[in-house]
């Protein structure tokens, strides 16, 4: 079997899906989502654990780990890493080893509906932009199982600010993701399922423009040029432009909300 980069470029673009591509175009970012060190900072500000204990953390879809990080910074736990994709999760081992947290933090490839956990096993389970994947509710139903009885589950999910919005944004949201709503409807799925509120902010415009959007502008002339402007990058190249302007039109009607609950 032929590794894929040691093939002529025709065959390794046939070989390539459009989700291999996607892989591609964030590899190199910090972060494959909206958030900032601040934000995951300030998430953690609401958990009532000693941090500095040997707590047990899992991180669900965490991309090339850059909350990973700043949670290994501010705590003493032991991080299990989790996403779906083994080239994020290559990347993270190696941004790992270069800030010296390798032996706190271990990488698990797996899907979010196939976690091998145990009942009881963790003290925190953290998920920034990555639980959409499965639905809201259906992942904290299935992660709660994970969490020690009064750990915490923290949570960023794309989240109205508004009860009522322009039709374009609303039908836009609506046909890209249509779990969400406003954080009245997140808070009272979390109190169904078990846990308490402890904290819900919204994300700062900082957070999709400078952490995430500007990027991947950035990033997307080389990206383009790398796959020879093939055309489903380009259809990659136009979604990230599209999502882009609706969030710079659209801003005041939604963000990520973060959502910090412990199980009751």
């Amino acid at each position: 079997m032929h590794h894929q980069d040691s093939l002529p470029l025709p065959a390794q673009r046939l070989l390539m899906t459009e989700l291999d591509y996607i892989f591609d175009l964030h590899l190199s970012g910090q972060r494959q989502g909206p958030g900032s060190p601040e934000s995951t900072r300030k998430a953690l500000s609401f958990i009532d654990l000693d941090l500095q204990s040997k707590l047990q953390i899992a991180d669900i879809g965490c991309g090339t780990g850059a909350q990973t990080f700043t949670l290994a910074q501010e705590t003493q736990a032991a991080i299990v890493a989790v996403d779906f994709s083994e080239t994020f999760l290559a990347e993270l081992n190696r941004r790992a080893k270069g800030l010296g947290y390798q032996d706190r933090i271990h990488t698990l490839q797996s899907t979010m509906e196939e976690l091998p956990f145990e009942s009881d096993q963790f003290d925190i389970i953290w998920a920034e932009g990555s639980i959409y994947n499965m639905g809201f509710q259906k992942g904290v139903n299935s992660w709660k199982h994970f969490l020690k009885p009064g750990g915490y589950l923290a949570v960023s999910e794309l989240s109205w600010l508004q009860p009522k919005m322009p039709a374009a944004i609303e039908s836009y949201w609506t046909q890209h993701y249509p779990d969400i709503q406003l954080p009245s409807g997140k808070i009272k799925i979390l109190e169904e399922e078990g846990f308490q509120l402890c904290g819900y902010f919204p994300l700062p415009p900082t957070d999709w423009m400078d952490h995430y959007y500007l990027p991947i502008e950035e990033r997307m002339p080389a990206f383009l040029e790398r796959h020879h402007h093939h055309e489903t990058v380009q259809k990659i190249a136009l979604q990230e432009a599209e999502e882009l302007a609706h969030y710079q039109k659209y801003q005041d009607y939604y963000s990520y909300g973060f959502y910090v609950a412990q199980k009751v």
